[in-house]
């Protein structure tokens, strides 16, 4: 472990971002450029929601000198591989994934090619190039049908609901395999309800806030009984970036309750997460106060795949990076109304 600790403080990491196009890849490169760091791209771009959106995501990237991008599926191992052997990355951060739990119910090829072969892709390549520490995006619905709250990383998770789910976490499966065979440390990052700024547009809050301005009703699932850890996206970077450089080691002396390291590999999972539940409604009615307008409703039954709560237990977060996400949700939407405005406008 003090041969890593070294590396860190003689020289800046070289990081490999898969999904840099995305939501929160976008967020993790720019943060990552801003500090002076090499980051090289990798994304599909492909049309699953408006392309122009990562487009304009992906110039702003281009405008930094240490950013460069390579078009491509996850699944086309030849193309990431030789692309990573030229950059010669010290860290991979990898966020790219088809996303979309109900998307996933009629297209479920998409998921099996992108988010199961297009990360053993990642996972092959990472090994065999010794990455100093590889970071998967999951979420938070791998939990799926557990109700004991809040999850807790060390909680079984055996029953998820929807196809995207189970990919994540048979992506999990695949990095703990990989990390106890070859030593490769790897850190998972479940993620809860990502929102701001630069947001997916197939995300219920987007959706809200385009047909409310618009005029049109929104289809509320489950007549709003229901309830999300919304976390704020700079929360999430924030989260990434302390994680970097805090590799995981079974050698390490430093033991914390509840852990997820692995008793075989460098291998261990960690929640981003508010830890707060919101009701689904209150967040609507914050969503009609701050954009001033009557949100005309639609109430709907739950759909498949969905599920009725989740809530983040970040303890394991706070003790070893020292941080805890903490933007408040009617803060969080107000920061994304002001770039809905600006972007769209």
């Amino acid at each position: 472990m003090s041969g890593r600790k070294n590396y860190y403080k003689k020289m800046k990491p070289k990081i490999f971002i898969t999904g840099s196009s995305g939501f929160i890849g976008f967020h993790v490169a720019k943060k990552l450029l801003d500090l002076g760091l090499k980051v090289h791209g990798y994304d599909s771009m492909n049309s699953y929601y408006d392309v122009n959106l990562k487009r304009a995501r992906l110039s702003i990237l281009k405008k930094y000198k240490n950013f460069s991008f390579t078009k491509g599926l996850l699944e086309n191992e030849k193309k990431v591989r030789n692309i990573n052997v030229r950059f010669k990355p010290n860290i991979i951060i990898h966020l790219g994934a088809q996303a979309g739990v109900r998307h996933s119910i009629n297209n479920p090829n998409i998921y099996i090619k992108s988010n199961i072969i297009g990360t053993y892709n990642i996972l092959k390549i990472a090994s065999k190039m010794k990455i100093k520490h590889l970071l998967i995006g999951s979420s938070s619905s791998v939990y799926g049908a557990n109700k004991d709250f809040p999850f807790k990383e060390i909680d079984k998770t055996d029953h998820q609901v929807s196809l995207y789910a189970a990919t994540k976490k048979n992506a999990e499966n695949m990095a703990h395999s990989f990390s106890s065979l070859w030593q490769l440390p790897v850190t998972i990052l479940r993620f809860f309800t990502v929102y701001g700024p630069w947001g997916r547009p197939d995300m219920a809050y987007f959706k809200f806030t385009k047909n409310i301005l618009e005029g049109k009703k929104i289809d509320i699932y489950n007549k709003g009984q229901m309830y999300r850890d919304y976390t704020y996206i700079d929360d999430v970077v924030n989260g990434i970036y302390k994680l970097l450089k805090k590799t995981p080691s079974i050698n390490s002396n430093r033991k914390f309750k509840n852990d997820s390291l692995s008793p075989v590999a460098p291998f261990r999972i960690l929640n981003i997460g508010n830890t707060k539940k919101i009701y689904l409604l209150n967040f609507i009615n914050t969503l009609e106060k701050q954009l001033g307008k009557k949100i005309k409703r639609n109430y709907m039954s739950m759909q498949k795949g969905d599920v009725h709560s989740t809530l983040s237990d970040t303890t394991l977060l706070k003790k070893i990076t020292g941080y805890k996400p903490k933007v408040n949700y009617k803060i969080g939407i107000k920061k994304f109304i002001d770039w809905y405005d600006n972007y769209y406008n």
